[in-house]
This record gives C-alpha cells, sequence and structure tokens, in this order.
C-alpha cells in the first residue's frame, strides 16, 4: 500500500530497544485515503521500528457495495519487503515484474523492493464486498537493500495448534515452525488466534510488539486496547494471551534493526540523495518499471521539501 500521508521531509528511524522487558502502549493514527480509513501504528510518536518492521497500517473492517474501497494506483518502493495480510476480503496484486496475485484470508503476499519496484493494489471485481487487513513494511539491511526485486505468494502457512488458540507463522520462526516466505534479518511475525489462555514462546534476544486486529485480549494481565501497538522489549522468553471470546492478535518482532534509515513516501533508505534520486527517476519512468495491467495512471511522487532532522522524529 502506498503511504498517501508521507512528510514533506524525510522520517529518520532507527531500532532502540534499551535492552530490557517493557510494555509501553502507542496509540494508532487515524487518516483516510480515498474511502478507505487507515490507523497508522507504526512509525509511531516515540516508537520508529520494531526490529525490522518499519510500518504496519490497519484497514477495515468494511462491508460495501458496488464501490471499490481500495484502488491504490501504480507507485514504487526502494529498500524494503511489503507485507500483505487478510482477515477479511481480497486484495488484487499488480507488479513492474507482470507479477498478479489475488490475495484472501491466510495468505501471504511478500513483495521484496530491493533497488525498485511498483506495484499496485486494489479490490477486485466481482468481490466478497469485505475487506479487513493490515499491511506492513520491513527495512531491508544494507547488505541486500539493493538486490534484485522479487514477488512472492504464500497460499499456505505453518500454523501451530495451541492450548487456548493458534499462531499462524507469517514470516520468521516461532515455536519451532518456519515460514517460506523469504527474510533478510532476524525477525517474527505470527498471527495468533487466541480462543482461552495461550503462552507462546519468544525469543529472548528479539524486541517485540503487538497489535489488537479484532476482538478483547489480556496480555500478561493487562487489558489491551484496539488501534494501539504495545511495545514489549526485549528479555522475554514467553507471552501470555487470555481472551473470553475469539479475539486476533499480530505479533511482530526481530533483532534491533542496527542501522538508522530514512523513510519517505514509499521508500526507504539511508541518505537524502537516495531519496531524491529515487522520487526524480519515479518521475521520469526509469528504474522502477511499468504495472502494465492497471486500468488508469500511477501515482505522482509528492513534494520532497527539506532533509530529515538529525534525530528521529517524535
Amino acid at each position: 500500500m502506498s503511504n498517501l500521508i508521507a512528510p514533506a521531509h524525510p522520517d529518520r528511524c532507527a531500532s532502540e530497544s534499551g535492552g530490557h522487558a517493557a510494555f509501553e502502549p502507542f496509540p494508532a493514527r487515524k487518516a483516510t485515503v480515498g474511502p478507505l480509513e487507515i490507523r497508522r501504528a507504526l512509525p509511531a510518536r516515540g516508537r520508529r521500528m520494531v526490529g525490522p518492521w518499519c510500518f504496519l497500517d490497519r484497514y477495515g473492517p468494511l462491508t460495501f457495495g458496488d464501490d471499490k474501497p481500495m484502488d491504490v494506483a501504480p507507485h514504487p518502493h526502494i529498500g524494503l519487503q511489503t507485507v500483505s495480510w487478510l482477515l477479511d476480503g481480497e486484495v488484487l496484486h499488480r507488479d513492474s515484474l507482470g507479477s498478479e496475485a489475488m490475495i484472501r484470508p491466510g495468505e501471504l503476499n511478500l513483495m521484496t523492493a530491493g533497488r525498485g519496484i511498483a506495484h499496485s493494489e486494489e479490490t477486485p471485481r466481482p468481490s466478497s464486498g469485505r475487506l479487513s487487513g493490515v499491511q506492513l513494511w520491513v527495512a531491508l539491511p544494507d547488505a541486500s537493500r539493493n538486490g534484485d526485486p522479487a514477488f512472492a505468494h504464500h497460499a499456505d502457512l505453518p500454523r501451530h495448534e495451541l492450548p487456548g488458540g493458534t499462531a499462524t507463522v507469517i514470516l520468521g520462526e516461532s515455536g519451532g515452525l518456519r515460514s517460506p516466505a523469504a527474510v533478510h534479518s532476524g525477525i517474527v511475525g505470527v498471527d495468533l488466534d487466541v480462543r482461552g489462555t495461550m503462552t507462546l514462546p519468544l525469543d529472548r534476544s528479539y524486541e517485540h510488539a503487538l497489535f489488537v486486529m479484532d476482538g478483547r485480549v489480556t496480555a500478561e494481565g493487562q487489558p489491551l486496547d484496539p488501534d494501539v501497538l504495545y511495545f514489549l522489549g526485549t528479555h522475554r522468553d514467553e507471552l501470555q494471551l487470555s481472551a473470553g471470546a475469539p479475539a486476533r492478535v499480530l505479533l511482530i518482532g526481530g533483532t534491533p534493526f542496527p542501522e538508522p534509515i530514512l523513510m519517505w513516501w514509499n521508500f526507504v533508505a539511508r541518505t537524502h540523495e537516495e531519496i531524491a534520486a529515487a522520487r526524480e527517476e519515479w518521475m521520469t519512468h526509469e528504474r522502477f518499471g511499468e504495472v502494465a495491467r492497471y486500468a488508469g495512471p500511477r501515482l505522482s511522487a509528492p513534494p520532497l521539501i527539506g532533509k530529515a532532522s538529525p534525530n528521529p522524529a517524535s
């Protein structure tokens, strides 16, 4: 999904775990992208990254008729992976590699931008008339951020049954099960279907965060509010979640990211000059290619005004 509420200048982001367990809430920001309401949970004021995760948008749940709530025209990415995960409905992905894939609940679309790719995302016609999901970005480390772009659709992901619910491993490894999706850093992403009291093992070297996608749930006895990112820090061996009725919770985490990054619009880079060059090449139809089968014009890049501040934005 394109970042249609990007700031005019790049945002300096870094992973700052502090090396200890925490329980810090960061309420999401609300915005409207066309007819679609977005709750942006990451980056948040005071919490820019969780491991290599640098972006989390929540949309839906909503029902609709003949309208098209998601219609994100072709736009570019560099230096990141996009992670598309649905709870309900369908989204059609097309990209400049020629990939075309319909994602449905329980399936993963993973796009690796590398040095540059363009894609579109839209509600297909016909559709179920429902939409609910999350869009996340993963910052690529310096060793792989300028590699070849790629796209993969994973229809089957590993799930492990636990007392009190089910854990679906979206990225990385959890409970001895590993997602088939390609990763470039120490990372974990798990969809937790909580139906009682669940205890999930954690890698204590990772920093973690929770985001409630549906229902009511408590973590370590603490009630969790919807549309709030709860940063858990590091040094946790396990996590206990409880729900009186079925609830869905997203767990993200990973090794604290060792490299400060710059984020602007749909780009993750290291310098202002890289971002300015990518913007110019998008506007002059260079580097990124074209999304041939999208019906309509592509997005124009917003103005890039000023450079990032010396410290991460508050």
